[in-house]
């Protein structure tokens, strides 16, 4: 069955051939590469998935993932996933192709017929995607030979390696072997799912990916290939009314309700503040499987804390280890790419310059009464690239300390009390009371004396300066009998009896400056 099969292979890949270049391993006027035969491990997929080898195909790449899926159609007329590729390079921005020379992948529907295999391509292996179709034309874009290939450099194509290529090229190539006369080429510029949706939504593309979003819903919802058709500049898809010429299908039932589904999930995501943003690239993406890959003792580690990312349908160490030849732009590829909040026109948001935060209410009336001074066109782009964080003013604050929690602290707050000495904490300015309660509480009472014969165990304390006479002489006697471990006799005074004498209190009324 195999040699049937390569037999078979081999005359499909004569018919293929668009050029009569030839190269130094030519195999009766056919490059032996495009002759492999499907891997093993991959013939060992299809057995599992009920599959054979020349089932039709089905493609579908994805820019922002840097994805490219096969998919095969069993007995029952539906497709199923047969594998998945890591996209080596794309080029350009997410967006459709619209002229020569812009560097871009393509966007949209194609049509591959066995006419744009190339055997004898430059780049290894490749295919036309068969851009510009009805549509791009429609919309006078222009272009030609936007092609999937080998190696990993990319001016407007897909790069998939030279062993990935080869893999595509023989799926293909044995497709057509069993009959399919063309496959179609599906190229997104993500994932079509309400969260990318949600986020990109104000993008100038989004109208477009609107559209695509329809082909794919058909898609998904019936694992059926839409009918494409192009009325004025728009595609129409659907089914054999499609393919009829209709400009108004009739929509499937399990079609509309997926869309209804994923428009309900886009409102309520944006409900909830998905703020819209734009990706941006110097010059398109990779895969992360071929970038360098962390040490084995890194991964391991890395595994057993929790990780949200979905697991990726291929092995890095199978993409990661084989030489990928010429890569296009490497400094693009590690500028990496960036999302930039845009507005409901597509423009980036512009965000009025963030001031130091204020930290009194009497500074806030004050700010009030001299009205606002930031200027109207003080202006910051938001991007993903961390800004250098802002240093607010910081405001007064009262240092509360514990005995035996932080005895740091403590002597900083009592230290005067302990030593006699000045207390190298600088006094702080006074506070506007309804920001610090504290402070005002501190107003009222400084602090009472103990019980007669009753251990002082903790202090609780407000910052303030050294206190003199009677009060500070007994809190002195208290701190160093509590220090020492013993219960001081000390005869009870009452706190405003005793400030008075030592001149803190007037009238009940606490002195604007205490004694230093």
């Amino acid at each position: 069955m195999a040699l049937r099969l390569a037999t078979a292979a081999g005359v499909v890949a004569l018919a293929l051939s668009l050029t009569a270049c030839q190269d130094g391993s030519m195999g009766g006027g056919v490059p032996l590469r495009a002759l492999a035969p499907v891997p093993a491990k991959t013939l060992a997929l299809m057995a599992q998935k009920g599959m054979a080898a020349n089932d039709p195909i089905l493609i579908r790449a994805y820019k922002k993932e840097a994805e490219m899926e096969v998919w095969k159609r069993g007995t029952n007329g539906q497709y199923a996933l047969l594998k998945t590729f890591p996209i080596c390079r794309w080029s350009g921005q997410l967006g459709p192709k619209t002229k020569q020379g812009d560097r871009q992948a393509p966007e949209g529907f194609y049509t591959v017929t066995p006419g744009q295999m190339n055997p004898n391509s430059s780049y290894y292996l490749s295919f036309d995607t068969g851009y510009p179709n009805n549509y791009d034309r429609a919309n006078g874009r222009t272009g030609n030979y936007i092609m999937v290939h080998g190696t990993c450099s990319s001016s407007g194509c897909f790069a998939m390696t030279d062993e990935s290529m080869g893999e595509l090229y023989a799926l293909a190539r044995d497709s057509f072997a069993g009959g399919q006369r063309a496959f179609q080429f599906q190229s997104y510029p993500f994932r079509m799912t309400a969260t990318n949706f949600a986020k990109y939504r104000n993008d100038p593309n989004a109208p477009f990916w609107k559209n695509l979003k329809e082909g794919s819903d058909y898609f998904e919802a019936l694992r059926e290939e839409p009918r494409v058709n192009v009325c004025g500049t728009r595609y129409v898809f659907g089914g054999q009314d499609v393919a009829a010429g209709s400009c108004s299908p009739k929509v499937d039932t399990l079609v509309a309700e997926k869309r209804a589904k994923d428009n309900h999930d886009i409102a309520e995501l944006v409900a909830k503040g998905t703020p819209a943003t734009r990706v941006v690239y110097d010059d398109g993406g990779q895969n992360p499987v071929f970038r360098p890959q962390a040490p084995a003792s890194t991964m391991a580690f890395a595994n057993l804390t929790k990780n949200d990312e979905p697991e990726a349908p291929y092995d890095p160490k199978e993409y990661a280890r084989h030489h990928l030849g010429e890569v296009s732009r490497p400094e693009s590829l590690a500028a990496g790419e960036r999302e930039v909040e845009v507005d409901a026109k597509g423009r980036p948001v512009l965000l009025a310059a963030v001031e130091a935060p204020i930290p009194t209410k009497a500074a806030a009336a004050a700010l009030k009464a001299g009205g606002d001074k930031t200027k109207p066109g003080s202006v910051v782009t938001k991007t993903n690239a961390a800004p250098e964080p802002l240093k607010p003013a910081t405001p007064t604050r009262v240092l509360v300390a514990d005995a035996d929690v932080d005895s740091p602290s403590y002597t900083k707050v009592l230290g005067s009390l302990l030593t006699g000495k000045a207390s190298p904490t600088p006094a702080t300015p006074s506070a506007d009371a309804a920001t610090i309660p504290a402070a005002a509480a501190a107003q009222e009472t400084i602090q009472s004396a103990p019980k007669p014969g009753k251990a002082i165990h903790t202090a609780h304390a407000i910052a303030v300066p050294t206190v003199t006479g009677a009060v500070g002489q007994k809190a002195k006697i208290a701190a160093e009998s509590a220090k020492a471990g013993k219960t001081p006799a000390v005869k009870a005074v009452p706190a405003k009896e005793a400030a008075a004498k030592d001149g803190l209190v007037k009238d009940g009324t606490a002195k604007a400056t205490p004694k230093l």
